[in-house]
């Protein structure tokens, strides 16, 4: 009689002080943080935006944060023509896009910007209109760099937006950097010239990362001066961020 007694008294502590806690270990882990198997820790309300064209310089949409880092898995190339911001639909410029690298370790460099919360929908419509022509949103990892002591270092989800081979702007791949070089320099649209864009791009890669080498991009920058020594090379005036 005491035994059962007294294995009653211990079954209900067991319950008293095991299952509250289990509760609550439960309820945090799923509704902090939004954690994937790649290492992703942030929170669920955050959103990122990787620039990797015009967008390294020029964000025009408002954003809490900017982040200097790169993604995995890509390369950069000029395979998309552009008949808005730099060329028109009888005379395309040519812009870039993202292409599925070989190489898993492959980066590209960029820019990330978070959005806040309350401007999340007006900023993703505003940039769905200017990327209508062929570009799509598309999720990956972003790695910020360099370490920073006043904002988090961990790998973000982020969004960007990539021109697909499927989009009817697509160029194709097997142009060379000479043809791509001469569309360039007869090309400009409602945000200026082609070879402005490639220039700016270059210096903002040389000034914000310095000793990484985009071959594709600084290869085609060197190709457009040999033709046009004096074209217009209005250089960003660019902060490497932390």
């Amino acid at each position: 009689m005491i035994s059962e007694k007294l294995g009653a008294l211990v079954n209900c502590i067991f319950k008293i002080s095991i299952k509250p806690n289990y509760r609550l270990c439960c309820k945090m882990s799923s509704s902090v943080h939004n954690i994937s198997n790649e290492g992703i820790v942030q929170p669920d309300n955050e959103t990122w935006i990787f620039g990797y064209g015009s967008l390294v310089w020029k964000a025009d949409f408002p954003y809490e944060e900017k982040r200097t880092g790169y993604i995995k898995g890509y390369i950069r190339r000029f395979f998309q023509n552009s008949i808005d911001h730099r060329g028109t639909h009888e005379n395309p410029g040519r812009v870039v896009t993202l292409i599925h690298s070989e190489n898993p370790d492959a980066k590209v460099w960029g820019m990330g910007y978070k959005i806040a919360e309350s401007n999340k929908t007006d900023v993703l419509n505003h940039l769905d209109h200017r990327e209508k022509n062929g570009y799509e949103r598309h999720k990956v990892v972003f790695y910020p760099y360099p370490v920073s002591e006043t904002q988090s270092n961990e790998p973000k989800s982020i969004l960007l937006y990539l021109a697909t081979k499927e989009n009817p702007s697509f160029a194709g791949e097997n142009d060379s950097l000479e043809k791509i070089a001469n569309q360039i320099l007869g090309a400009a649209g409602e945000s200026g010239r082609n070879v402005e864009y490639v220039f700016k791009l270059a210096d903002a890669m040389r000034q914000l990362y310095p000793g990484e080498d985009d071959d594709h991009l600084f290869e085609l920058e060197r190709i457009l001066k040999t033709h046009d020594p004096n074209a217009c090379d209005s250089r960003p005036q660019l902060m490497k961020e932390g």
